[in-house]
């Protein structure tokens, strides 16, 4: 065997090069076994190199954002139909925390812990607020199939993770028609707004989709709306550079469309909707072991800042008590109101940096007047191109089915 030595000859203009000389080296019984072993290794594993690469890059099963206008005649299309519009719910950092367990005129609705972000939502509160949105979602689609839902909530004392019970039976009148066309178009929308604020009638419309239980309280003056943004900013900033807080966050980042495709969760840069340098350079701006972190954190709090102020309403969305089943009826809530926002031409987007955070939340809570109410979700409205529809995993990785 032979390796490179470098030997030195004189170059142009005096000066000198080196280029390699091969040299013998003996090949003694300890290197040979060396060598043939490394082959054998190299021959006997080449096959499943390639399979091992595309294992990994396997696009992840991804759910359509459509649904059939009328209701499936088998039963188990049914089910997969219905599981399918609660999959194209909002979830926090699109997360999609949920399961579904399907039985003969029954779906059941679990958590799934394993996709729960403990630091930026340690008490599950928006974990609880994406499963309320997905459970809405189904009865919208139950109900403008001519389905007459029941809800279970915490059917088994919470044992199993299971939040939700859901049966049905048939009926004969189709309702919610209108939320239900906007479960394929509704979008949570992360770009700046136009600043135009919302007609009086819309807002009551509005309004009119929360329950008892559930406020919401309003904002729409420019200086309530900038002093607002520079709370958001300060947060925002603030997390961005706790490495615990950010490296969870990043870890639901997406950074390019392969990315997108393998893992169907998570939000993609583009749809976060950063500019400059911190779009260009996003794996470094917003990497928690970055140096270029510090210039990530601060565009991080610019744009939420930015955000808020191009706001034409901040709402702030309460429950009278905290708790996962206010919660998750409180997501519910959410859910109807973006579905009707979606009717109404009206962008909106939860902001919850600032309710993780419990001085904040406090002071968002006196700037709404929301008294001792438990705040669940700072919400911005306004008009702004929609976006393109984030990735959800599809009916089949989420859902098991019983045979009928």
């Amino acid at each position: 065997m032979e390796r490179f030595r470098d030997r030195v000859r004189p170059g142009r203009a005096g000066g000198t090069r080196s280029e390699p000389q091969f040299v013998s080296v003996p090949l003694d019984r300890r290197r040979f076994l060396i060598v043939a072993g490394g082959a054998a290794a190299w021959i006997s594993l080449r096959p499943y190199e390639g399979l091992a690469q595309k294992l990994a890059s396997a696009p992840m099963p991804l759910q359509p954002w459509r649904l059939p206008d009328d209701p499936p005649v088998d039963p188990l299309e049914l089910q997969r139909a219905l599981i399918a519009a609660a999959i194209l719910a909002p979830s926090h950092w699109n997360s999609q925390p949920w399961r579904f367990e399907a039985e003969p005129d029954a779906i059941r609705l679990v958590a799934d812990v394993s996709r729960a972000l403990p630091v930026t939502d340690p008490d599950r509160r928006w974990m609880m607020a994406s499963l309320g949105a997905a459970l809405e979602n189904m009865l919208v689609a139950a109900r403008a199939w001519g389905l007459i839902p029941t809800v279970k909530y915490f059917p088994y004392g919470g044992r199993g993770q299971v939040v939700a019970e859901v049966s049905y039976v048939a009926g004969d009148v189709r309702r919610d028609r209108p939320y239900f066309h906007s479960l394929t178009e509704r979008r949570t929308n992360r770009r700046n707004y136009d600043g135009r604020g919302l007609f009086m009638e819309n807002r009551a419309k509005v309004n009119a989709q929360a329950p008892d239980g559930v406020k919401l309280h309003w904002i729409d003056d420019r200086d309530s709306i900038e002093a607002v943004a520079d709370v958001v900013r300060d947060v925002v900033r603030d997390q961005t550079y706790n490495e615990a807080y950010q490296r969870e966050r990043f870890s639901w980042m997406r950074l390019s469309e392969g990315q997108v495709r393998r893992g169907g969760d998570g939000v993609y840069i583009e749809a976060l909707d950063v500019g400059g340098p911190a779009r260009w350079f996003a794996g470094s701006y917003f990497d928690p072991k970055s140096w270029f972190l510090r210039f990530g954190a601060e565009s991080a709090g610019k744009q939420a800042r930015a955000q808020v102020r191009s706001a034409g309403a901040l709402a702030l969305l309460t429950t009278e008590e905290a708790g996962e089943a206010e919660w998750l009826k409180g997501g519910q809530t959410y859910e109807r109101i973006a579905l009707r926002c979606t009717q109404l031409g009206i962008s909106h987007q939860p902001i919850n940096p600032p309710l993780l955070d419990p001085k904040s939340r406090d002071e968002l809570a006196r700037r709404f007047g929301a008294g001792n109410e438990s705040p669940l979700m700072l919400v911005r409205l306004g008009h702004a191109k929609p976006p393109d529809p984030t990735p959800r995993r599809a009916v089949a990785v989420v859902a098991s089915f019983q045979k009928m």
